[in-house]
């Protein structure tokens, strides 16, 4: 069942629940952050709307910067201004930056220790019809290496708000990452948020068999895929992992413990993502055994965003799959 202290969204299981692309509540989270926090601007390589930056741009005209074309020029820039006292959010295609442009920020954001956070647009497979060169399943493995960086994936539109809201009130260096389509709604208002701090979505009755940790999109098809389980007799918990770096570890060895085993969820390649954050937290902590949902080495290609997503193995049937696996191979005592 939900758990009730996160205070999800009750119509997440109705096929009408509502859906709203994760990247709009970055936007909308902006121009909040931007009225508090007059030290914000705002910089983009020209995918204003597509990135949801828009908004900003129409509310902070002075405090906004188009830069073109230009991703290693959008980080250099943005790095300039954090020297100057301000807080830039600067925007593209994930596959851009931090892909295109990721020396730069390595260089002259993170190793000058310039707070300024990236936000990185259209990630995962989900891009759909764009195909391999603009699906950015990498994204997490090449910003959560680097020191002083922290890494955020937020499940809804909701939280991609709030993540934007907490990012603004306490300036640090961060990668946000967003996806594309359309996403159900699963947290509301009310429910907790704090960078680097799990949630528990869903908890049945009694003790759990196998954790379920999601992060980003697949989030929603995580719960999914419990609430099906659960009609089988079979007892799951759901974990948001949003912050990727620096990740909870005391949530994901309280985890460990109570099921031993762990189903690491995510739109992205398995090496060097949620799941490998995972088991290097584990492996020191407390071994589990585990297995992984996410792209298994391939590059993307073109299709719908639900095609992908089935075609990569990262859907509702496959999480279940995972599970069933890990009960068989599970340690019985």
């Amino acid at each position: 069942m939900l758990y009730p202290d996160a205070k999800l969204n009750t119509k997440i299981f109705n096929d009408d629940v509502e859906q709203v692309p994760i990247r709009k509540g970055f936007g909308e989270g902006l121009v909040m952050a931007g009225e508090t926090n007059k030290d914000i601007v705002a910089l983009c390589a020209d995918l204003t709307e597509s990135t949801q930056m828009h908004f900003f741009k129409a509310k902070f005209p002075e405090r906004f910067v188009e830069i073109g074309v230009a991703e290693q020029n959008l980080a250099g820039v943005s790095s300039g201004m954090a020297a100057m006292g301000k807080y830039p959010f600067f925007s593209s295609y994930a596959m851009f930056s931090p892909g295109r442009n990721w020396e730069q920020i390595r260089t002259t954001i993170c190793y000058n220790d310039r707070p300024a956070v990236i936000v990185g647009s259209h990630a995962g497979v989900s891009v759909g019809p764009d195909g391999g060169t603009h699906q950015a399943i990498e994204d997490i493995a090449i910003t959560r290496v680097l020191p002083r960086m922290t890494v955020i994936s937020p499940c809804d539109a909701i939280q991609a708000k709030k993540a934007t809201l907490a990012l603004s009130a306490n300036p640090r260096i961060a990668y946000l990452r967003l996806a594309r389509e359309k996403t159900p709604i699963i947290t509301t208002e009310d429910t907790p948020f704090e960078i680097g701090k799990g949630q528990i979505f869903y908890r049945p009755d009694g003790l759990a068999q196998v954790a379920i940790v999601a992060t980003g999109a697949l989030v929603a098809h995580a719960l999914r895929a419990a609430k099906d389980l659960e009609k089988k007799g079979i007892k799951v918990i759901v974990a948001n992992i949003h912050t990727i770096k620096p990740i909870d570890a005391e949530l994901l060895v309280q985890l460990a413990k109570e099921t031993k085993a762990i189903v690491s969820v995510e739109e992205h390649q398995i090496a060097g993502g949620l799941g490998s954050a995972i088991a290097e937290t584990l492996v020191k902590e407390y071994p589990v055994a585990m297995e992984f949902i996410g792209v298994k080495d391939h590059f993307g290609q073109s299709g719908t965003p639900q095609e992908l997503i089935k075609k990569y193995g990262m859907d509702q049937d496959a999480i279940i799959a995972a599970v069933m696996k890990i009960l068989e191979r599970k340690p019985t005592v």
